[in-house]
C-alpha cells in the first residue's frame, strides 16, 4: 500500500499534536505526544490511533468544548456572561474572522482532511488485502466522522446558491494531489455527499450494543441514521420533499435500532454510568471527569465563575430571562425548567452541601445552566472522579448530548406538521412532554407548539437553536416565520439583582448589558461568511457567501 506523504503538509499540525494510545483513550481531549507520519495502518493499533485524533479535536475547547457555542448569542436563550472581542457573533454583523468562527473552521477542516486520509489509505489497503474487523470498523468511523463534521460545516456556510468546499480524496485517480477542495454548487450537493458518507458508515459500523465498555461513545449505526434524519431536516429548508426522508429515518431508529426516550429527563444528565447509555442515546461526548478523564469542558465553562470559592468554574454562557419565561409556560417548578436552569433562591447540591443559588460573577444574568451540574453536587466530587481535579480543564462525568432521540422525535413532529399530519406530530410532541411530567397538548399540535418544544427540550445543548431560527425564518409556515423573526430581532433580557450575593434579593428586568446594537436579520445571514484568509488562500476558487463583503 502506498504511504501517504500528505501528512507532512496540511495534516502536519494535527498529527504533531495528537497521539492517543488506545481504544479507550479517545475520550481524552488534551493533545499529547507525537506520531510519525509514515508508519500507519500496518496493524489494528495504528488504525485506531490514526482515527482517535479526530475524536480528540472535535471534543476540544476549540470546537464543541466551548468555541462552537458562542454564536448562540445571536438568539435569545443565552447571554455570554463575559465581555468578548467578537460581539458581531451576537449582533448578526458577521465578518467571518471572529476567532470562534475562524478557529472552528480550521479545526473542522483538519478533521475532514484526517478522515479523508484514513478513508483513502484503508480503501487502498482493502484493494490489496482484506481488512481486519477493527480496520473495517475504523473505516466506518472515518466515514461517519467525515460526514458528521462536513455537516456542521455545510449547514453553517452553505446555501441554495452555493455550497461549501469539499473533496473526497478517494475520488482522485492515483491519490489526492493537494488541490484546493472544490466549492460545491449548492448546500444540497453537500448534503447528498454527507448522506452517502453516512450510508457507507452504516455498512461498516457495528450497532452500539456490541461495543464493550471501553469503546462506548464511538460511532455506531444508529448515530449515522440519526444524523441522516437531521441532514434531511436541514435539507428540507431548501427542498420540502425531504421531510418524508426525516420521517423514514426516525421510524428506522425506532423499529430497527430500538431507540426511544429515557425514562427520566434528569437521567440524561446524570453522572451515574448506568444511566449514560439509555435508549435515548444517539451521539454524545461521553466525558469521564476525574484526575485523568476527558470529554468536554462545557460543564465547567457554564459553572459560576470561581464556583463560589469551591471550584474553578468559568462563568460563561448563562440563560436569559427569555428562555426562563418560555419554560415557565409549562408551570412553575416543572422538572424540565428546574433541571435546566438555576434561578436565585433555588436550592441545589454543590460538592455535598445544599446551597441557594446566587451569582456574583461577571456580567449579570440572574440564572445559570443547571443541566450539567449533577456531577458537581456530590461530596468529594473531585476525589470520586466525578469532576476533573484541574479546574483549568473543568470537564465532569456527563454524557454530553450532541444528538439524542428527543431531538429526532421533534424533527419527525416537524416533518409531520409540514406534510399535513398534525395528529402524528401531536403524538411525538406529547411523548416528549409526558416524559418530563408536563401536561400533554390539548387538541392538535401547531407549529407554535413545535417551536416551544424544541426551544425548551433542547436548551443549552449543541442542537443549534440559532440555526432552527434561521431555517424557520425561511419557512412557508407563517407562525414559525414570525416566531423566528421575533427572536432573531430581539435583544435578550436578564434579571438585575439589587444585592447579587443575596439569594432572596429583589431584582429588576433589564436588557442584557452587552452587544446591544443588533442588526435586523436578513435571510442571507443563514450562512456565515468565510474567514478572509480562506478566501484569499483559495486563489479565486472559493466565493464569499452572498451578502458579505468581498
Amino acid at each position: 500500500m502506498k504511504k501517504s506523504n500528505i501528512l507532512l503538509g496540511s495534516l502536519a499540525s494535527l498529527i504533531g499534536l495528537v497521539g492517543l494510545s488506545g481504544c479507550s483513550d479517545f475520550l481524552n481531549t488534551h493533545p499529547q505526544g507525537t506520531n510519525s507520519s509514515d508508519q500507519y495502518f500496518a496493524n489494528d493499533y495504528q488504525a485506531v490511533e490514526a482515527l482517535d485524533g479526530i475524536y480528540a479535536f472535535y471534543h476540544q475547547e476549540d470546537c464543541f468544548g466551548r468555541e462552537f457555542f458562542w454564536e448562540q448569542g445571536a438568539a435569545c436563550d443565552v447571554v455570554w456572561g463575559k465581555n468578548r472581542s467578537y460581539n458581531t457573533l451576537a449582533t448578526l454583523k458577521y465578518t467571518g474572522d471572529e476567532s470562534p468562527l475562524r478557529d472552528v473552521w480550521e479545526y473542522m477542516q483538519m478533521c475532514i482532511q484526517r478522515s479523508n486520509w484514513i478513508i483513502s489509505e484503508l480503501l487502498g489497503k482493502e484493494k490489496e488485502q482484506k481488512l481486519t474487523p477493527i480496520e473495517n470498523r475504523v473505516l466506518g468511523e472515518a466515514y461517519f466522522l467525515r460526514g458528521f463534521i462536513h455537516f456542521y460545516t455545510a449547514y453553517r456556510y452553505g446555501t441554495d446558491k452555493q455550497g461549501v468546499p469539499f473533496t473526497r480524496w478517494e475520488d482522485y485517480e492515483g491519490g489526492y494531489d493537494n488541490s484546493i477542495p472544490e466549492q460545491r454548487a449548492s448546500v444540497m450537493e453537500n448534503y447528498k455527499l454527507i448522506i452517502e458518507d453516512m450510508d457507507e458508515a452504516i455498512k461498516r459500523l457495528p450497532r452500539y450494543e456490541t461495543y464493550n465498555a471501553a469503546d462506548r461513545g464511538r460511532a455506531h449505526q444508529a448515530a449515522a441514521v440519526g444524523y441522516k434524519a437531521k441532514v434531511y431536516a436541514y435539507w428540507a429548508a431548501w427542498d420540502a420533499s425531504k421531510w418524508s426522508d426525516v420521517i423514514a429515518m426516525v421510524n428506522e431508529l425506532e423499529s430497527k435500532y430500538d431507540r426511544g426516550l429515557a425514562d427520566s429527563f434528569s437521567d440524561l444528565f446524570s453522572s451515574d454510568f448506568s444511566k449514560f447509555w439509555s435508549r435515548e442515546y444517539l451521539w454524545t461526548i461521553p466525558s469521564n471527569g476525574g484526575s485523568s478523564g476527558g470529554g468536554t469542558e462545557f460543564p465547567g465553562v457554564i459553572l459560576e465563575n470561581k464556583g463560589w470559592g469551591v471550584y474553578n468554574g468559568w462563568g460563561q454562557n448563562k440563560p436569559s430571562l427569555d428562555i426562563y419565561e418560555e419554560m415557565l409556560k409549562d408551570g412553575k417548578g416543572n422538572e424540565r425548567l428546574t433541571r435546566s436552569i438555576l434561578e436565585y433562591g433555588q436550592e441545589f447540591p454543590f460538592f455535598g452541601e445544599k446551597r441557594k443559588f446566587y451569582s456574583q460573577s461577571d456580567l449579570e444574568s440572574g440564572f445559570q445552566i443547571n443541566k450539567y451540574m449533577e456531577p458537581f453536587g456530590h461530596k468529594d466530587a473531585s476525589q470520586q472522579g466525578l469532576v476533573h481535579t484541574n479546574g483549568n480543564f473543568p470537564c465532569a462525568r456527563i454524557n454530553f448530548p450532541l444528538l439524542r432521540f428527543a431531538d429526532c422525535l421533534l424533527l419527525r413532529a416537524e416533518a409531520y406538521l409540514m406534510t399535513g399530519n398534525a395528529a402524528k406530530a401531536t403524538e411525538d410532541i406529547n411523548r416528549v412532554r409526558v416524559r418530563s411530567h408536563l401536561e400533554p397538548i390539548k387538541g392538535t399540535a401547531t407549529t407554535a407548539d413545535l417551536y416551544h418544544e424544541r426551544r425548551c427540550e433542547l436548551a443549552f445543548e449543541f442542537s443549534d437553536h440559532l440555526y432552527d431560527l434561521k431555517r424557520w425564518h425561511l419557512s412557508g409556515d407563517a407562525t414559525l416565520k414570525e416566531l423566528a423573526a421575533k427572536e432573531l430581532n430581539s435583544h435578550p433580557r436578564v434579571r438585575v439583582y439589587k444585592n447579587r450575593s443575596n439569594p432572596d434579593s429583589s431584582f429588576t428586568i433589564e436588557p442584557y448589558n452587552d452587544y446591544k446594537d443588533k442588526a435586523q436579520y436578513q435571510d442571507y445571514m443563514i450562512a456565515f461568511p468565510y474567514p478572509s484568509d480562506v478566501i484569499t488562500n483559495s486563489n479565486g476558487k472559493l466565493k464569499q457567501n452572498i451578502g458579505y463583503a468581498k
